[in-house]
């Protein structure tokens, strides 16, 4: 009889291995339930409570779509505003909440100026010194909508100093833009930008005056090269206001004509009919 318990005790041990894996998959299946159905109420409260554990970021770093070595990283994120930890909620804004109902839409405008920026770009690739272009050029989205920036770099202007008509060079950049900024159903928005300087520029023509004709010879060049004039939105000179790298103000790239191209379409002429 002995002989026979000590067989009997050893011949089920896989029944203690076998109902561990069926109580794992319960486990498992019941957590998949409880995710399948989730409280937005909650989902907002751990939101809250997580930012306030670990804070909110108020400092970021990004370059344009074009990156090179040599220039500087912009102390901002892209498509992204600061929020400041007093700021932050766990129970968002009833203008927050209707953001989260345009989620497609924002989606489809994304996608479309994605393909604007692909196309600014394959324009670009055609030019055989594209590698000393790109250190001149930066694409970027933000609020408004897609940012060309035609930058100076050390030791290579893009205008000469003091004038506002640009070098040769830039002036092959600029057309080599202007068939694709054609094609594109949004208007132009054209500033020009300047860098701070330490020495007192002249009274009757300082920094506002030229950044404003570098503006405006850039919108002359896309005109002569059949970009509608009901595409352009605006012209403007902003000279030193507004610097690309606030960190200093100083350095060659905050000299710079910015082409953007808005988020709206241009105005249907008067004598349309669909």
């Amino acid at each position: 009889m002995a002989r026979r318990k000590e067989e009997h005790a050893g011949g089920h041990g896989w029944f203690v291995t076998f109902a561990d894996l069926m109580g794992l998959l319960v486990s498992f299946f019941v957590m998949l339930v409880a995710f399948s159905t989730q409280d937005a109420q909650k989902l907002k409260i751990v939101a809250g409570s997580m930012r306030d554990a670990f804070g909110v970021q108020d400092q970021a770093r990004y370059s344009g779509i074009i990156e090179v070595m040599g220039l500087p990283t912009r102390p901002r994120l892209k498509n992204a505003a600061n929020i400041h930890p007093e700021d932050a909620s766990a129970t968002p804004t009833p203008d927050q909440a209707d953001k989260q109902h345009h989620f497609g839409v924002k989606s489809d405008e994304d996608r479309k100026f994605s393909l604007a920026a692909a196309s600014l770009r394959a324009a670009l690739q055609d030019m055989p010194d594209i590698s000393e272009v790109s250190k001149h050029i930066m694409v970027e989205e933000s609020k408004q909508g897609l940012n060309i920036e035609i930058v100076d770099q050390d030791g290579r202007s893009m205008f000469a100093d003091g004038a506002k008509e640009p070098y040769e060079r830039t002036r092959q950049i600029i057309q080599k833009l202007a068939p694709a900024l054609k094609t594109l159903p949004y208007r132009i928005s054209i500033v020009g930008h300047t860098a701070s300087s330490k020495v007192p520029s002249p009274p009757d023509y300082g920094p506002w005056e030229l950044s404003a004709d570098r503006a405006n010879a850039v919108r002359q060049i896309l005109a002569a090269e059949g970009v509608p004039s009901g595409h352009f939105y605006m012209v403007a000179g902003k000279a030193d206001t507004e610097p690309l790298f606030p960190d200093n103000p100083y350095i060659a790239p905050n000299r710079r004509v910015t082409i953007t191209l808005m988020r709206e379409e241009p105005p249907l002429p008067v004598d349309f009919k669909p």
